[in-house]
């Protein structure tokens, strides 16, 4: 196979030759960066500078757009017989290519490879749910809906969407978005993360490896200028986001002002309640996985463990005896459970707010910034904090690391409270054996993913994920039923055909309306 837009530098090549260009892909064609602006790229898991990203130019941006705008035009007319078959072949390129995708994460992101694997898997998810949107494209049909009147319904592609993409799945948020809107008839310009860039350039060189006509799926790497652009391209009918929630926002604000649907997921603080009556074991081993698997850099990831009554004590106890047997290292190291963070700022960041808690009066259980680590890279220990209160800066603010605060409450109502205080809206959770609590929770929680005895309630590939509140911005969920409608405009026919002379039956009995 041929590799288009870059390529993984072997072990064997020297520092110097292991930087990796990254280049655009644009028209079906791998172009490097024309702006002179670069960034670099580091494997968190040893500090090191591994790729040399370009960052586009706004003119840059107009040729990818220009270039999904003239794919546009045959693409739209393409049978759902022959999307559904190219479909498939990249379903099967991904899935052939599982590994290699799941390395690229590890080393970009850093997370372990089970991680990556699993990440992997939920972004095939969507592309198979895409590989069977003839059933979902089907339009509506009502013959003699007046008198030889006949009146049906279909949905139609709006044009040349966007995607801009996080750095916590750099594979899996992409799946998330292009399959869908380009089964739909859509052409495609992706915005991938500057941080780990390299997964999605190999998904979507794996996209044009699985036959799809040049200029379909368009990838321009950059920063805000890149983002800016597309926000305000006269072209580009809707933008789709996944990020912070202060970006979220800006990008639904620019975006929607120059007439472009936009579906924006933005942060979140997801709260798992855990009831008396719960099982602590499996409470403690879902907050454990939740809170520090991939380092806490998930927006579905639990953050507050409100511990209701007398579940309080064990389930601390249970969580820090849990966590003193977390191996943190490299993610390609087989033993390794939790890698390293994403960049060194965003370490420190993540430190000092374990200052700030233990500042406020939060009991600091276990201290990740007392773990050690050899060499340079982005590493740091899992924390987890008690007796924290609703004032202090590690609950008010998404610290996207591996931080858990613990949060007391008397009753079941002011642990409810709490979520429906929160700002944002996400996902919540609650464990608990007695289930009129849980249906109850299901109605009570302000909160757009639900999970009863499950820590991170994401939504299989054919269902859609959105969050309410400050987590989402826009009408439409992503993926599934949800992304198809986001995609996709309706056209309804009215019609009427006029009888030729001679040509009408008498039926015997009134047909005037």
């Amino acid at each position: 196979m041929s590799t288009v837009l870059s390529s993984v530098p072997s072990a064997a090549t020297s520092d110097a030759d292991a930087v990796e260009r990254i280049r655009h892909l644009v028209g079906g064609e791998a172009r490097p960066g024309a702006s002179g602006r670069t960034a670099p790229v580091f494997n968190p898991a040893t500090g090191r500078r591994t790729g040399e990203l370009p960052l586009a130019s706004s003119e840059e941006v107009d040729e990818a757009v220009a270039a999904a705008a003239t794919a546009f035009e045959e693409w739209r007319r393409v049978s759902v017989a022959r999307r559904t078959k190219l479909m498939f072949a990249y379903r099967n390129q991904v899935a052939e290519h599982a590994r290699e995708i799941a390395k690229r994460l590890t080393a970009e992101h850093g997370k372990v490879l089970a991680d990556a694997m699993g990440e992997v898997a939920r972004g095939l998810e969507n592309i198979e749910y895409a590989c069977g949107l003839a059933e979902h494209l089907k339009g509506t049909y009502n013959e003699q809906a007046s008198t030889g009147v006949d009146v049906y319904s279909v949905r139609r592609p709006l044009g040349v969407v966007a995607g801009i993409t996080p750095f916590n799945f750099p594979a899996m948020v992409p799946l998330w978005m292009f399959p869908n809107a380009i089964a739909c008839g859509n052409t495609f310009v992706l915005k991938p993360s500057p941080r780990d860039p390299g997964a999605a350039s190999f998904i979507a060189e794996l996209f044009h490896e699985a036959g799809f006509p040049p200029g379909v799926l368009n990838v321009v790497h950059g920063d805000h200028v890149a983002v800016n652009r597309l926000l305000e391209h006269p072209a580009v009918q809707a933008i789709s986001f996944v990020g912070s929630t202060p970006v979220a926002r800006h990008v639904y604000e620019t975006a929607t002002a120059h007439g472009k649907r936009v579906q924006a997921l933005g942060g979140a603080k997801n709260h798992m309640v855990v009831l008396p009556d719960a099982d602590i074991d499996l409470a403690a081993d879902s907050a454990v996985s939740a809170a520090y698997g991939s380092a806490g850099e998930r927006c579905m990831a639990i953050s507050v463990a409100v511990a209701v009554g007398d579940s309080a004590d064990p389930l601390v106890e249970a969580i820090r005896a849990r966590m003193e047997k977390l191996r943190i290292g490299p993610g390609d190291d087989p033993a390794s459970e939790m890698g390293p963070l994403i960049t060194a700022e965003h370490r420190d960041r993540v430190a000092d707010y374990v200052r700030q808690g233990a500042e406020a009066g939060a009991r600091v259980v276990v201290d990740g910034r007392r773990a050690q680590f050899d060499g340079d890279g982005f590493f740091l220990g899992v924390t987890l904090l008690d007796h924290v209160t609703p004032d202090m800066t590690v609950y008010r603010d998404e610290i996207f690391g591996p931080v858990l605060c613990v949060v007391r409450a008397d009753t079941y109502h002011d642990a409810v409270e709490l979520l429906s205080d929160n700002p944002w809206g996400n996902g919540a959770a609650i464990f608990t054996r007695d289930g009129g609590a849980a249906r109850q929770f299901q109605e009570d929680a302000d909160a757009g993913m639900i999970g009863l005895n499950v820590p991170i309630p994401v939504p299989v590939g054919y269902h859609s994920f959105g969050g309410w509140k400050e987590s989402a911005f826009g009408a439409h969920a992503i993926y599934g039923p949800e992304g198809v409608h986001f995609y996709t405009k309706p056209k309804v026919m009215t019609t009427r055909w006029p009888d030729p002379a001679g040509s009408r039956v008498d039926l015997g009995f009134p047909t005037n309306r």
